[in-house]
């Protein structure tokens, strides 16, 4: 067993310190710190070396054994007090004695519920281990979707006079753009400065990452290719480069295969229930079975009460598995931009136009207006959440298409932006005097305003020195697009490092010339998932007043028919139109939400998924209307 002295050692900085924290996390190591070392937890600590876990090994395993037994007590007494309930006090001559031990408690009930928390206790430190699991595949993820970048960065920054730390600093300084690819160098440069190696350090990194196919191969070569100078190492570095971005371009065709699979799963789980409503109205009226009353948590239901709410539910559930789905494998650096509430109310009022998170903060008080307002003049309650759903998701949707549209233009404009100023660079002309002098010349159209800012701030130097890097970050920020972050930000560091600017600059445009375009392909790819959306959602409200329009009134006659002729076996209760229309429209309205989700997080992202599922309802709603059917 290790003592405390070695986990100290070994990263936790929890045993040695003297808050509640570290007393707890002491007394749990020295209860189950013996835990760790057995072989069972072999591919546990396997997994946490991939992990960015703060506490060691053993002190993580004490805790995951703490929960475990208060997993056990808090089971075992609840499933006592159940299964006292359930079954009944043994009695008898056989049982008289253990039932007096312990008055009210059978040896059944006692043996359920010990077998229920010892269940749970295993469970808990089976789940403990998954949890390592789950942290070090999301930072695998991560890894082989940032290291691309990262190593076209280094590219640029090995032309410069920076040396391999240095290189490899700048990296780890940028966690926002290169994420947990940052994070490895960093720890790498920690490594390296226990060690006094920075090779040291590279070989531990490459030994506990979880990317074993892309990191670990990528730090090893480029120990070897840097210790053979800055030529050699600058030659690996293209190389390399030009080979990850083969393999996320073919990680791109398995995702939008994926994707494919997945419109068409989705276009038959959305339908599917509709039809299954449908079928069973019909069958309902042949089989009086299903109208049968029957017992249930909440209240008494009916078996087509179950199967159409149920269906409702399903789809819904759908909808957000397909939408989640689809931002999962939607390539993160093209991926919605994060947007941030302003402090104050000015700054959020006057934002509302162009930042949909300040649209989301006016338009939730129109929403909870327009459902009063309906509500107090006597709308039905389904109606009234979904008219505010409406009146809350689509003035906020607008405003992401208007802000999206203005980030596009942004980013057709950053090309020819790179471009006129790789045309004065290459002219021998300072980076200063090429931005100001294509501010000046060239209109770059919604990038203009932005441009002329970094023309101002770029200029301005002061005792501590050139600006210039703050100046490039104000513009990143300014512009706000994730095109602007992965390719601007080449600049800042590769400047600092002394770098050839020209070759920089070249390195750029064929960055930003790559980016745009895999951009366009990628809008392009997504509007294939958007019509299926909107397809399905219309496929369905088609269907529906369909049957509406010519089934169920059909029925309704049939069934009054068979009350009034003797030897016609139909239920005569079996179709209500009125209650029948209702059905069908809550199980469209699921329908249209789950639609909408799918075919806005396709689009765009998350808030046009609201404005698409918000205009799906209201058409539902006006359909329904026009038709009479609601």
């Amino acid at each position: 067993m290790s003592s405390p002295t070695s986990v100290e050692t070994a990263g936790n900085r929890t045993l040695g310190g003297s808050g509640p924290g570290a007393v707890l996390d002491r007394s749990l190591y020295a209860l189950f710190g013996r835990h760790a070392d057995a072989r069972r937890h072999d591919a546990d600590r396997q997994s946490y070396r991939g992990t960015d876990v703060r506490a060691s090994f053993d002190v993580y395993i004490s805790r995951v054994y703490a929960l475990s037994w208060i997993a056990f007590v808090g089971v075992f007494v609840t499933s006592l007090a159940l299964a006292v309930s359930v079954v009944p006090t043994a009695t008898g001559t056989g049982l008289s004695v253990a039932s007096g031990l312990t008055p009210g408690v059978s040896p059944v009930a006692a043996g359920s519920a010990l077998v229920a928390a010892a269940a749970s206790k295993r469970v808990t430190i089976w789940f403990g281990g998954r949890y390592l699991q789950w942290i070090a595949s999301a930072r695998q993820t991560d890894i082989d979707r940032t290291l691309p970048g990262a190593v076209r960065y280094l590219r640029v920054l090995s032309t410069g006079s920076d040396d391999r730390r240095a290189m490899l600093r700048k990296v780890a300084a940028n966690t926002e753009a290169y994420g947990q690819t940052a994070v490895a160098f960093r720890k790498a440069l920690n490594k390296a400065t226990l060690t006094g190696s920075l090779s040291h350090g590279l070989q531990i990194v490459a030994r506990d990452t979880p990317s074993r196919d892309v990191l670990a191969p990528f730090l090893l070569k480029f120990r070897e290719h840097a210790e053979q100078g800055g030529e050699e190492l600058t030659s690996y570095l293209r190389m390399e480069s030009r080979m990850l971005s083969h393999q996320q371009g073919r990680a791109r065709e398995r995702a939008e295969s994926f994707l494919e699979l997945l419109a068409e799963l989705f276009i038959v789980l959305l339908v599917l229930p509709s039809l299954m409503v449908i079928i069973t109205t019909v069958l309902s009226v042949l089989s009086p079975s299903l109208s049968q009353p029957i017992g249930s948590p909440v209240g008494t239901v009916t078996g087509r009460q179950l199967i159409v709410y149920g269906s409702a539910v399903f789809v819904l559930s759908t909808g957000l598995a397909a939408a989640w789905l689809v931002e999962r494998l939607r390539p993160p650096d093209h991926s919605e931009p994060s947007y941030e509430v302003p402090a104050g109310v000015l700054p959020t009022i006057t934002s509302a136009a162009r930042n949909p998170a300040s649209a989301v903060v006016l338009s939730l008080p129109i929403g909870l207006g327009v459902g009063a307002s309906l509500s107090s003049i006597g709308v039905q309650f389904v109606d009234v959440v979904l008219l505010s759903y409406v009146a809350f998701t689509v003035p906020v949707g607008l405003v992401a298409v208007r802000r999206a549209r203005i980030n596009d233009a942004k980013d057709r404009e950053i090309k020819d932006f790179v471009h006129a100023v790789s045309g004065h660079v290459r002219l021998g002309r300072p980076f200063s005097e090429a931005v100001e002098r294509v501010a000046a010349d060239v209109d770059l159209g919604a990038l203009q305003a932005d441009v002329d800012d970094l023309a101002f701030n770029v200029n301005l130097t002061t005792t501590e020195g050139d600006l210039r890097a703050a100046a490039l970050d104000r513009f990143v920020e300014r512009v706000g697009t994730p095109l602007a972050g992965q390719t601007i930000g080449l600049v800042t560091g590769a400047l600092d490092a002394g770098g050839d600017t020209e070759d920089i600059f070249e390195t750029l445009q064929t960055e930003v010339g790559r980016l745009h375009h895999e951009k366009k392909a990628l809008r392009s790819a997504m509007l294939v998932y958007v019509t299926v959306g909107w397809t399905t959602a219309l496929l369905v409200i088609g269907i529906v007043v369909a049957v509406d329009a010519y089934v169920i009134d059909g029925f309704a006659q049939l069934s009054a028919v068979s009350g009034s002729s003797a030897g016609v076996g139909l239920d005569p209760s079996g179709i209500d139109p009125a209650r029948e229309r209702y059905r069908f429209y809550i199980v469209t309205q699921a329908t249209m939400l789950a639609s909408g989700w799918f075919a806005g997080t396709a689009s765009r992202g998350r808030y046009e998924a609201l404005l698409h599922s918000g205009v799906l309802v209201l058409i539902a709603y006006a359909v329904f209307s026009v038709g009479g059917m609601v």
